[in-house]
């Protein structure tokens, strides 16, 4: 599977959270209508939402991973040593 073009990611991940903010919309007006339990599950839905839209945006990144793989270099890094000439330290 190739991995999807990124301006029509982006567009999809908008169109996605523009749609999620919408019903979290929806839901908040309806909990100034409703009164009684409908009205907490409103309020409910309306804070929950936008935690479950970072989830799922953060799975759709996941999925890009997998698809793409993750880079590595060939080469482990090289450590440059750092002396710290600091009060207290002579300069050797």
């Amino acid at each position: 599977m190739l991995p999807v073009n990124p301006q029509r990611d982006h567009d999809k991940r908008v169109r996605n959270y523009l749609i999620s903010m919408g019903i979290r919309t929806v839901c908040f007006i309806l909990a100034v209508v409703f009164t009684g339990p409908l009205r907490w599950i409103c309020v409910s839905l309306a804070v929950v939402l936008p935690y479950v839209a970072v989830v799922a945006a953060n799975a759709a990144q996941q999925k890009r991973i997998d698809v793409l793989g993750s880079v590595t270099p060939d080469d482990p890094p090289h450590h440059i040593e750092r002396h710290h000439h600091g009060p207290g330290h002579a300069h050797s």
